[in-house]
């Protein structure tokens, strides 16, 4: 059962201003002006702030100034396999359980690593139970590596989220705000004399571990699309997943509904790599270039990598391809709507948003800049359902 959505024809979204309401807005605007002109040479007067309110005024300055060794602390468990060697403690295990699991660690750094679990168990990554063991929680669930566990992990996702790389290019941030030259379109560039895709194709090591990542949110979300969102395929003989990378949603989506006849469009270097499968089609060439035709065009994590203009021109692409196959013809999209989310959640948005400001070119959008897409690329109507957490699923007909 999928909740509540939100479904909207895109022309009928014409917003309109009553007369009444521009004049009293430009009356109180006089108003403003006119005080603002008035005081403009009075100082803003600053509430009498308290010791104890400085005191703690500091302590959330040392909260963010140092939020970085969270990241790594929580990059050290998983190199570590703490996680999984909790998992395998049978979801708790004390400081001499994980002695005799990680012989990795020499007893030197035990005090050490004691002390770092006692941050992330603060942090809400792991929780302590009975007699100081350490427990799993919701989030350290996620970064277990079990080859017989059916979970999805996405300790990979985390791993690359706290990298040298990502780290490298947001430490350019500062300089990139102030630099106005078009050569140094992203911090990522900046750092590392490239854009995000290319460098993924020119340093193994980081093509590596970004593919990984990939492969692992993919399965991760891929799990919750076809479990709790199958009423979407309904109808649906085909299906191209555009730059679906190693063909995981695309392989998931196939097992799940056989009748529903899968394939990949990637860059001819991605697939012509891939080995023969019997349930998904890889397709080589360029998504800026041709989407193939079919039933539905899969935009899974795409979109928020690119600027508006590269965007509407994947959409119209997309709507050209679906668009021979009404009246089932539609695109999906696995992106983020910004806003449409509990604060936690709104806050994780916004930390992606940065992070695609530092890697690309692209951002998270908030309902109406996908509006305003979707009206560029032509189509007539979306509905948006906000039920992946961070992300929604979008339907978008022709």
């Amino acid at each position: 059962m999928m909740p509540w959505v939100l479904q909207i024809p895109l022309l009928d979204l014409i917003i309109a201003t009553p007369a009444h309401s521009q004049s009293h807005t430009a009356s109180r605007a006089a108003q403003i002006k006119h005080s603002t002109v008035q005081n403009r040479s009075v100082a803003p007067i600053m509430a009498p702030t308290s010791s104890s309110e400085l005191l703690q005024a500091q302590a959330e300055l040392w909260c963010h100034a140092f939020a970085y060794l969270k990241s790594m602390a929580l990059q050290s468990v998983i190199r570590l396999g703490i996680p999984t060697a909790i998992h395998r403690c049978g979801g708790a295990a004390s400081l001499s359980d994980l002695q005799v699991a990680l012989p990795v660690v020499p007893a030197s750094k035990w005090q050490s690593l004691s002390r770092l679990m006692k941050l992330l168990v603060l942090s809400g990554i792991f929780r302590e139970g009975e007699a100081g063991a350490y427990c799993l929680t919701p989030v350290s669930r996620l970064l277990v590596e079990d080859d017989q566990d059916q979970m999805a992990c996405l300790s990979q996702f985390a791993v690359l989220a706290t990298s040298p790389f990502h780290f490298g290019a947001s430490q350019r941030l500062p300089e990139w705000l102030k630099n106005d030259d078009a050569s140094s379109e992203t911090p990522f560039k900046m750092a590392y004399g490239a854009g995000f895709f290319g460098y993924t194709s020119r340093d193994l090591e980081f093509g590596k571990l970004f593919n990984e990542a990939m492969s692992a949110d993919s399965r991760f979300a891929a799990e919750i699309l076809v479990s709790e969102c199958g009423e979407v395929f309904a109808g649906l003989t085909s299906l191209v997943d555009v730059g679906g990378g190693d063909g995981t949603t695309a392989k998931a989506i196939a097992k799940a509904f056989p009748h529903v006849r899968c394939s990949v469009l990637e860059l001819p270097q991605v697939a012509d790599t891939m080995p023969e499968d019997s349930t998904v089609e890889f397709v080589a060439g360029d998504m800026m270039e041709f989407v193939p035709p079919a039933d539905a065009v899969l935009l899974k994590f795409v979109l928020h990598n690119w600027n508006d203009e590269d965007c509407v021109g994947i959409l119209k692409r997309s709507k050209e391809a679906v668009s021979t196959r009404e009246p089932k013809g539609k695109v999906i999209i696995i992106d983020t709507v910004a806003g449409l989310a509990s604060k936690q959640t709104f806050e994780a948005q916004l930390l992606m948003d940065t992070c695609m400001m530092i890697l690309t070119k692209g951002e998270e959008r908030d309902e109406e800049k996908w509006h305003r897409l979707f009206l560029n690329a032509g189509f007539s109507g979306y509905k948006i359902s906000p039920i992946l957490g961070c992300r929604s699923l979008i339907e978008l007909y022709p």
